[in-house]
């Protein structure tokens, strides 16, 4: 099947792709050539039009105790901008805090089931632009792959039914009797982790070529790692500068 151009991404900041048998021959000379070609999509405001996360803790937990939550992790988010934690992103540790509060002591296979039941929602999410160039990746053979900050109990759901070929996104643990300890499985995939994620994942291979597509600061490792990065969103910038 001959291979097509893919369909344009507006409002984007695009690094031109590079030529894909030059590649091949680069890779080739390090001894180091695979023929894989592999697109890592971000999720919530890449492939979706908003974040997904906080509607999934609503719909899985209802709305009265995620504003709790929310209320009760508030003040540490604040000032974890001002004083930042020893370890990790401010960010990073509200989110846990946040998710401790929901759902420790959860039934795994209840919150599992909301996972697939939201999942079901979220094509309605999706940038028309951004699923248009999913499509293209599909139709070229390629492998895709879902790097998020997002929750796994509802992106491999999506997964499932869109094709895509693996998820490397937040999973919650769970003890021995199946109940929710409140922690995450590693660390939230976010920044760098996005990266460590998705080089685990390769375990090795140098991909004949990588596209990868993110809208934030959280994805600029991610898209470092690409031959082909795209930053998606209204936010132009020209290269060089920071986000």
């Amino acid at each position: 099947m001959p291979a097509t151009d893919p369909p344009a991404v507006p409002e984007q900041d695009v690094v031109p792709e590079q030529d894909v048998v030059a590649e091949r021959d680069a890779v080739a000379e390090r001894g180091l050539a695979t023929e894989r070609r592999i697109a890592a999509f971000d999720f919530d405001g890449t492939l979706t039009r908003r974040d997904t996360l906080v509607p999934f803790l609503v719909y899985a937990c209802g709305r009265s105790k995620v504003a709790s939550a929310l209320a009760a992790v508030g003040p540490g988010a604040v000032s974890g901008r001002f004083r930042p934690p020893p370890e990790g992103h401010h960010r990073d540790r509200t989110k846990e805090r946040l998710l401790a509060r929901l759902f420790t002591g959860d039934e795994a296979a209840r919150v599992a089931e909301a996972g697939v039941a939201y999942a079901a929602r979220l094509p309605a999410l999706l940038r028309t632009d951004m699923a248009e160039r999913l499509a293209w990746h599909q139709r070229e053979g390629h492998e895709v792959v879902i790097v998020s900050a997002s929750l796994c109990v509802y992106l491999e759901p999506f997964a499932t039914d869109h094709r895509v070929n693996h998820v490397l996104a937040v999973s919650l643990e769970a003890d021995d009797e199946g109940r929710l300890t409140g922690r995450l499985v590693g660390p939230n995939v976010r920044g760098a982790e996005k990266a460590v994620r998705l080089r685990a994942w390769l375990d090795g291979d140098r991909p004949l070529h990588l596209w990868a597509y993110g809208n934030s600061s959280g994805d600029d490792e991610l898209l470092e790692m690409a031959t082909s990065p795209t930053r998606v969103g209204r936010r132009r910038r020209r290269p060089g500068y920071p986000p």
